[in-house]
């Protein structure tokens, strides 16, 4: 690992809670419901449901036995000064959504916008090295090749088993808070925030981590879970906790962090591969078991609330990281 990171090294809770309520990965996700409210109700209504948005993937009702999942990312412009990273990243990061949802990804398509043959063949080169990884095929997008700046969005389609779906907004108050990553890896390659644990596995390896989600989901074991982005291990709790109309409190000292990185620090990363789920207490232990049978570490580290507060706690001390009474992390709580 690189000695230049800006590696944050502050041990104290009150500090930790402060640098997520203002970390880049949480504020970011802000202008989310004050967009998304403009066109919500005639989503609704051209559906004739009452259509959620947070989720890491859309559920669409296609009849049948199984739902199609439906997602997007775009590619923060921070990674694109690592061309074939940021390519690699935009296929890992949209099967994470679905597979974060119980289901299994089925194809994708991307959108670029460059003007520099050499950058837009490294982000190709990127895309096939993960597809290939993972087994999951670009079949399709649309580039600009004349564009004044550079930019990479991918949409996937997935689906899973009727009933099984992984929701954001179904943690419920006295629900066990387990988090689970695959620590095999380092930070970087080109940010201080970003842990990549994909690129040293082969495929099967990694389909049987990804099959842990799968498997919690058709044992119906979880309340709900979300792919931990960028928004780090704490900010996407926050974005769950939100959904479900509730809060959390979680003990820091048992969450499994990389040997090396320090906890204010592993807070805010971005996991290749890292997932928070909620469940009843009596199905904890069936929870982390089978997370570690994949080849992931998993903890109970923390428990749902009744108050609208992501709170970290250490011993006897807490300190409140994110309130979800004041706009929320993704805005949709208004004064």
């Amino acid at each position: 690992m690189s000695t230049d990171l800006p590696i944050w090294e502050s041990h104290e809770l009150k500090e930790m809670a402060e640098a997520i309520g203002k970390f880049e990965g949480v504020t970011r996700k802000k202008p989310i419901f004050e967009f998304v409210e403009q066109f919500l109700p005639t989503t609704r209504s051209l559906l004739s449901e009452d259509v959620y948005f947070g989720d890491d993937a859309a559920v669409i009702d296609v009849e049948g036995d199984y739902l199609m999942l439906f997602s997007a990312d775009g590619i923060w412009s921070k990674l694109l000064s690592n061309p074939w990273w940021a390519g690699y990243t935009s296929v890992l990061v949209s099967c994470n959504d679905i597979y974060a949802m119980g289901g299994e990804p089925i194809a994708m398509v991307n959108i670029l916008s460059c003007s520099d043959k050499g950058t837009y063949l490294e982000i190709g080169r990127g895309i096939a090295d993960a597809t290939k990884k993972l087994g999951i095929p670009m079949v399709g997008g649309h580039i600009h090749p004349d564009t004044p700046y550079t930019s990479l969005s991918v949409a996937i389609i997935g689906k899973v088993e009727r009933g099984c779906e992984i929701r954001s907004n179904m943690a419920r108050n006295g629900d066990s808070v387990v988090f689970a990553y695959d620590l095999a890896g380092q930070l970087g390659p080109n940010s201080p925030y970003s842990f990549e644990s994909t690129s040293s596995k082969g495929r099967e390896e990694l389909k049987r981590i990804y099959s842990s989600m799968r498997t919690l989901a058709t044992s119906h074991l979880l309340s709900g879970g979300k792919d931990i982005s960028n928004a780090g291990t704490i900010g996407t709790l926050g974005m769950l906790c939100e959904a479900s109309g509730v809060g959390a409190v979680v003990d820091v000292d048992e969450l499994p962090i990389p040997e090396g990185i320090p906890l204010s620090h592993w807070l805010l990363v971005h996991p290749a591969t890292g997932f928070v789920v909620t469940c009843s207490p009596d199905k904890t232990e069936e929870v982390v078991s089978i997370f570690e049978n994949s080849g992931m570490v998993a903890a109970l580290a923390g428990k749902i609330v009744k108050e609208k507060t992501v709170t970290l706690m250490r011993e006897d001390e807490k300190a409140v990281a994110l309130d979800l009474t004041n706009n929320g992390v993704m805005g949709t709580q208004r004064e």
